[in-house]
């Protein structure tokens, strides 16, 4: 992960916030402002431990109840102050029951539920968080495993927007000295994984993509969505085509571009 001292940064999602913590105390940043999707109290009862208050002690900003797929749950954020704006490991909470994954999936795969949200969230980065007169980045750090690598992440997720995708780096998390990653809905440490930092900007050449690792499994010798690849001859492209691994994920590709075929207007999915 690329990160500049000075820069002023939006961090979402950031679960018991010690990846926020980190970023403050080892990386120098002009201003952070620090978001959870859970509130105050949901915080103090999921975690044993978590950097509320010792961010708020330094003079950071943190918002709880932060869902940034709404804008009215945003409070007092101030909007387009920033340079960069990053969103680690994200992935939808588990569903409460039967009748609220009915209810959110609504005939679509969780699949294409998580790929909703990056977009959402790439979305808002343009439109609410990032200074036009700034560095313009969004940061997206996930795992190369299932099932974030069905995501396909590099080449899906800013379809239909106005943003770039440049490239990817490796996340170091020893560069991070005291961040824990979380599971999602409850406090116990996620198995540490090599984790990937993709860059999306609405600069198609910003000076940033020349330190980044381009889009990998790309190409008429490739299948990018599996991330397959390079095929030896046809008979290895049609044993992969064939396969149930591709068959489900051009399932997941195809309810993608069904979704965005839906849109209203050329950033929104309703």
């Amino acid at each position: 992960m690329i990160i500049k001292p000075q820069q002023r940064i939006l961090t979402v999602g950031d679960g018991d916030l010690s990846f926020s913590h980190a970023l403050w105390q080892h990386h120098q940043p002009a201003l952070l402002c620090a978001s959870v999707l859970d509130s105050e109290q949901q915080l103090n009862d999921k975690y044993q431990q978590h950097q509320l208050y010792e961010l708020k002690e330094a003079g950071c900003q943190v918002l709880t109840g932060f869902d940034v797929t709404n804008p009215k749950s945003w409070g007092d954020l101030p909007t387009q102050q920033f340079d960069l704006v990053i969103f680690q490991f994200p992935l939808l909470p588990a569903f409460d029951d039967q009748q609220d994954f009915l209810r959110q999936c609504e005939g679509i795969s969780v699949n294409t539920l998580n790929r909703k949200l990056l977009r959402q969230y790439l979305i808002h980065c343009q439109q609410y968080f990032l200074d036009s007169q700034g560095e313009q980045l969004c940061y997206i750090t996930s795992k190369d495993v299932k099932p974030y690598r069905e995501w396909n992440i590099e080449q899906s997720i800013h379809q239909k927007t106005n943003l770039h995708y440049l490239g990817s780096s490796l996340f170091d998390i020893a560069n991070f000295p005291g961040y824990r990653v979380r599971n999602v809905d409850r406090d116990k440490h996620v198995k540490d994984t090599q984790g990937i930092t993709y860059v999306w900007s609405p600069q198609a050449d910003h000076a940033i993509r020349a330190q980044l690792k381009a889009a990998e499994f790309v190409g008429e010798n490739y299948c990018t969505p599996c991330r397959a690849g390079p095929f030896g001859n046809q008979q290895q492209r049609n044993d992969h085509m064939t396969s149930r691994k591709h068959k489900l994920m051009a399932e997941y590709e195809q309810q993608w571009k069904s979704l965005l075929t839906r849109v209203k207007y050329h950033h929104q999915i309703d």
